[in-house]
């Protein structure tokens, strides 16, 4: 027996399964991508979202540093920053500016997608049972009992490379409905929820004194039957902002410099715009399109052939703006991990249908945070709101206009958006307490600045907003 395991795709999801199935023993692990993966951090030709603003949530990072120890340190040295939820973020919501606490609360990294996957997959190619070859998947191996590898298109034609263990990490764009019809087994059911959302994204040079300015947004709204809207400024590495606008079909941001920065002053807040109408441009404006949220519900599947894993946006993809991805990939990775040292080995029976439920329960909590809010703006297409849909909404709303004075109510939110734990933490008695109470301070007319960072903002600000 060869206990190799292959797996399509060497994105974060990818690398985080093959340093996974490494530690478990598996003696070879092959990963296949069909881009040249670039040799430092770079935007790659396979990620559209790459430009965009991501955020690895606490939750995600712990199930990163349990699979890859120290990848957390590693970013911070290569120039990522860690942003407080509590104090660390200037954020407009639908019900008003947020207030910032001087108390401790979860933390986030930010810095380009491509130093993520770069400082993970440098990190887990140290491991000596781990390689990469550029070659594109076409196709399973094996029968609907049991996959037994991938088929695999290079330069001298087709050829088959076996494995105990396959896992599809293609990403956004699997075929992994098409490859199980091929091994005779149909019905996957899939479902696409789209908002339309235009994502657009320009880097600028952090103006000398603003170097501590905290992360801002300002968030859609979804609750007025208009498009969304959003922006945000975030620090990233190499003395830089990542700026990034968000529009849902008809409030989509435009591709022009001129047009980006009057985006930025017609949202409900201009602040984003005031920050960077004085700030350097190291970009063009970057845009993309493809956001939709899709799940395959493979997990649901009657028949599930062994040797066969299916993580990260595989699985389900979600709308970019939750910022929820990188952490979803971690988690599923983090069950194929575990699930092999349970079993003792990639060709354990049921190994591969464990996997995909466990791998699915994030995704499925994923899901519903993003496509309940995706489903209230007017032009969604494969969903509108239910009655379950509109009460959660309206709990959801009352939540957070209790967090603008009450820290019961923002830990709550903090807790549940940086995903250490399940949206059910928003139903726990101490949390519904602070959503009936309400705030017990009055709303905020403006961001909460303190008076240094007010003094940035005005000596940046050439709009005159």
């Amino acid at each position: 027996m060869s206990r190799r395991a292959v797996v399509v795709g060497a994105g974060l999801a990818g690398m985080l399964a093959a340093a996974a199935l490494a530690d478990a023993g598996v003696a070879e692990v092959v990963v296949l991508d069909r881009d040249e993966l670039p040799d430092g951090p770079r935007q790659r030709r396979g990620l559209p979202q790459g430009r965009h603003a991501h955020l690895l949530m606490t939750g995600g990072l712990r199930a990163m540093e349990e699979i890859v120890p120290g990848v957390g340190k590693r970013l911070l040295a290569a120039g990522a920053h860690e942003i407080s939820l509590s104090s660390g973020v200037l954020a407009r919501s639908p019900e008003g500016w947020l207030r910032r606490w001087r108390r401790e609360g979860p933390v986030m990294l930010t810095c380009t997608r491509a130093l993520v996957d770069w400082t993970v997959r440098a990190t887990v190619l140290e491991h000596p049972r781990i390689e990469v070859r550029r070659a594109a998947a076409v196709g399973l191996t094996g029968s609907a009992g049991r996959v037994r590898g991938v088929r695999v298109s290079g330069p001298d034609g087709e050829e088959d490379l076996d494995a105990d263990l396959v896992v599809d990490a293609s990403g956004r764009g699997t075929r992994i409905v098409t490859w199980l019809e091929g091994l005779g087994l149909s019905g996957v059911r899939t479902r696409t929820v789209d908002s339309g959302l235009v994502n657009a994204s320009r880097v600028y040079r952090v103006p000398a004194g603003a170097e501590r300015f905290p992360l801002t947004i300002v968030q859609a709204d979804p609750y007025v039957s208009r498009p969304g809207r959003s922006a945000m400024v975030m620090p990233v590495e190499g003395d830089r902002w990542l700026v990034s606008c968000g529009g849902t079909r008809g409030g989509e941001p435009p591709a022009d410099a001129e047009g980006f920065l009057r985006y930025t002053l017609a949202l409900p807040d201009p602040i984003v715009g005031r920050l960077i109408s004085g700030a350097e441009p190291l970009t063009d404006v970057h845009v993309s399109r493809s956001t939709s949220n899709v799940r395959h519900y493979l997990d649901k599947a009657p028949q599930w052939p062994e040797g066969l894993v299916v993580l990260g946006d595989a699985l389900g993809t979600f709308n970019p703006a939750y910022g929820q991805g990188m952490s979803v990939a971690a988690f599923g990775a983090r069950v194929l991990g575990r699930e092999l040292e349970r079993a003792g080995g990639p060709d354990a029976p049921g190994l591969a249908r464990r996997v995909l439920r466990g791998a699915a329960r994030p995704v499925d909590a994923a899901w519903a945070m993003a496509v309940g809010q995706d489903v209230l703006y007017p032009a969604t297409r494969g969903g509108r709101p239910g009655i379950a849909d509109r009460a959660v909404t309206a709990y959801t709303r009352r939540m957070t206009r209790a967090a603008a004075g009450s820290f019961a109510a923002a830990s709550a939110i903090w807790d549940v958006t940086s995903m250490r734990t399940p949206p059910t933490r928003m139903f726990h008695p101490a949390a519904v307490l602070a959503a009936l109470t309400g705030s017990p301070l009055p709303a905020l007319s403006g961001p909460p600045l303190t008076p240094a960072e007010r003094e940035v903002l005005d000596g940046l600000d050439r709009t005159g907003a």
